[in-house]
Parts: structure tokens; sequence; C-alpha cells
């Protein structure tokens, strides 16, 4: 993946109220840009919306208060105030009852993507869908599990082609979405059809990973319906959930939420047995923002500073470009499919030649048409206005 450039970005980035002292530069960072390029490819927190001050605060709380404790090997499924904090919360936003019991904490999505994979049988099928978020897809296929590309619409994955696909495979391990904010369209999955789809996995006794890595990055109130899990009350569905997205990606930190027999049982793997719970102090930190609700506070100001940069880019899109430019209601990403006419190859070219990289849609699955995704999060709303201009003026045919 490619990153962001020191000079463009971090020269006038303060630490809070102390200049950084090592900046963001390549062996410290996943790959920085060169100076002058405006990537618009990789889903990353601009530096500027991470909470420096915060979490050294969160990390001094909690050598106070734990002590020790807090830099033991840690309780296999992750400490208990911070998973009795993350069920209250998740209990809270469905309305369904969730408990401590049914959590474990981990380190991202990626990682339980990882040890999900592990745990199902060789060359076993992971159903999922047409355009799938394409890292995970690998994470799967490393694992030597066979990919199946399941065909949508634009309420999601088609339940019907679903339940054909599970029929004619030998074994099926998974179905895996990512229904809040798709990666890469940004949609969000209604609730009927999350039901639709629930009710297809369980008649078949196959599990659903629900990728939900960016629920809590929403632009728009009562954008989001019930999470599938809470909408199967947690029977077949494992969600996954990842503070990378609202609080810091260094913090390698997030959660699993399942039934009690599968979360107990996940956490019983080599994985956690040998080392504890992962992350440790980082998730004794974490415990203490949810408790204090420094948390709540740090993401309703990171929703507002996203949005901006979400207007920024989709309105100067929209006012020089004939293309129809979807407005997300959360996440990181706009999809954007040309007007007849464009190839994809040509839209990311255009894009490269301006030092304005987006992904190609191809990355992503079988588009059908040509599509870009543009990140949004990444940079300032005044250069990412910079960035849409410079598109524009590449894509327009009388450019």
């Amino acid at each position: 993946m490619r990153g962001i450039g020191h000079d463009d970005v971090m020269t006038s980035f303060k630490a809070g109220s102390q200049a950084a002292t090592r900046w963001w530069i390549p062996g410290v960072v996943q790959c920085p840009d060169p100076p002058g390029v405006l990537n618009l490819g990789p889903g990353y927190l601009d530096p500027r919306l991470l909470p420096i001050d915060l979490l050294r605060d969160a990390y001094s709380t909690a050598l106070a208060e734990y002590g020790p404790a807090a830099l033991a090997y840690g309780e296999n499924q992750g400490p208990m105030p911070l998973r009795a904090a993350i069920a209250h919360r998740i209990g809270s936003a469905d309305g369904v009852p969730c408990h401590a019991e049914q959590i474990v904490i981990t380190a991202g999505t990626s990682s339980m993507l990882d040890l999900l994979a592990r745990t199902a049988p060789a060359g076993a099928v992971v159903c999922v869908e047409e355009l799938s978020y394409d890292l995970g897809v690998d994470i799967f296929q490393a694992r030597g599990l066979r990919v199946r590309r399941i065909p949508m619409d634009s309420h999601g994955m088609d339940p019907d082609a679903l339940a054909t696909a599970i029929q004619r495979a030998d074994t099926v391990a998974y179905v895996y979405l990512v229904p809040t904010f798709h990666n890469p369209t940004g949609r969000v999955v209604p609730a009927d059809r999350r039901l639709a789809l629930v009710e297809v996995a369980q008649r078949y006794g196959v599990t659903v990973i629900e990728d939900d890595a960016y629920a809590d990055v929403c632009y728009e109130p009562d954008s989001v319906p019930r999470s599938v899990g809470g909408s199967a009350g947690y029977d077949g569905v494992v969600r996954l959930g990842s503070f990378s997205k609202s609080l810091a990606p260094g913090l390698r930190l997030g959660w699993l939420v399942a039934d009690p027999a599968t979360a107990a049982g996940l956490a019983g793997s080599a994985l956690f047995v040998s080392g504890g719970g992962v992350n440790h102090l980082a998730a004794m930190a974490m415990a203490g923002l949810l408790e204090s609700g420094r948390y709540e506070r740090h993401v309703g100001r990171l929703r507002e500073g996203l949005r901006e940069r979400r207007d920024a880019l989709v309105d100067t899109l929209r006012a020089e470009l004939d293309f129809d430019v979807p407005r997300p209601a959360g996440g990181f990403f706009v999809w954007v499919r040309p007007p007849e006419g464009f190839a994809e190859a040509e839209l990311v070219a255009a894009a490269d030649r301006v030092a304005v990289p987006v992904a190609a849609g191809s990355r992503f699955g079988p588009t059908g048409e040509p599509a870009v995704r543009l990140a949004f999060s990444f940079h300032p709303p005044d250069r990412l206005a910079d960035g849409a201009t410079r598109l524009a003026a590449a894509w327009r045919r009388d450019g």
C-alpha cells in the first residue's frame, strides 16, 4: 500500500502541544509517498486526526490505575474492563443484549480473519460479495481457502445467489460480508437484506463473518440498521470490529463478538494461550477511554473532521464533472462509476499523470463497468478539493 508524503503533510504537523521528533518517514510508517503526490488510494487516517494527547493520557491512566497488571500477560479473551465496556456499547447500539463473555479482544480485523481462515477445513469455500475488500480475500486465499464471489445488486449480496452457491459447493466455511459502509462501494446493506442473508446462512449451517471495521465512522444519523450479528442474536455470526478506523491503527486493537462458546473457543487457540490477550496495555488504555466517555467524544470530533473531508472531495467533483459521484453516509471511500465511454485503465492512468493516484475498481472484483475508489480520509479538506480539481481536469474529455 502507498502512504502519505512527509513534506506534503508533516511539515506543520504537531503532536499535541509538542512537535513530533520523528516524522512520517520510510522505515517508521507504511510506505510514505514522495512529495507532491496526493494519494486517494489507501484508507488511512489523516495524521492530523490521530489523537496523540488523548492516547498519551489513556496510557498514563491505565498504568497509574492498574500498575504491573497493565504490563503482564493479559487474560486470553482480553481484559474484562474492556470486554464489558464493548459489550455494553454493542448492546446499546443494537438494542440486543451483549455480554462480556461474547467478546474477544483482537489485534484488529485482519488478524482475526487470518485466525478464522486457519480454523476452516483445508480447501473450503468462502462466499464473498462480488466486490469485496481485496486484502481480506487475500487472507482467505493465503490460507488455502477457495473464494466464490456472489452477485450483488444495489442492496448488497443476492440471497438467492448465495443459496445456490452454497448448494453447489462441497464445503462452505464462511460467508464474508462488509455490510456497513462497504469497502469499496461505501454502501449500507438494508435491514431486510441483512436478515435474508442470515436466514440463508443459518439454513445451511454456514457461519457469517461480519466485517464491521467502519461502523464507528458514520456521518449521517440513522443511516445504519442493526448489525448482522445483532439481527441474528449472534447465532452463526462472528462480528469483527476495529479501533484502527476510529482511533489509531498503530494500536493494533479490535474486537470480535460471537456466541459465548465460539468466543471462548477462539480465545483458546495457541495464539492467545501462548502470549495472553493481544496488545494488553493498549487494551487497558482503551478500557479507560470507553469507561470515561472520552472515546465517544473523540469519535464525535473525528466524524465531523471526516465529514468535512468527504464533502470537500464530493462537492468539488460534482461541481466539475458530469460523473455520478455518491455521498457515502460513512466509511472512508467514494465509489465512482464514470459515464459510458471511459475505460478504467484510462481513468487510473490519467489520475497518475496529475499525481493523484486512485484505486482501480477491478482490484476489488469484477465491476462489470469501469469504476474507481477514492479515499477521502487521508488528507485535509483543502488538499482534497485541490486533488478533485486535478482529477476533474484529467478526466474531462475536453481537458
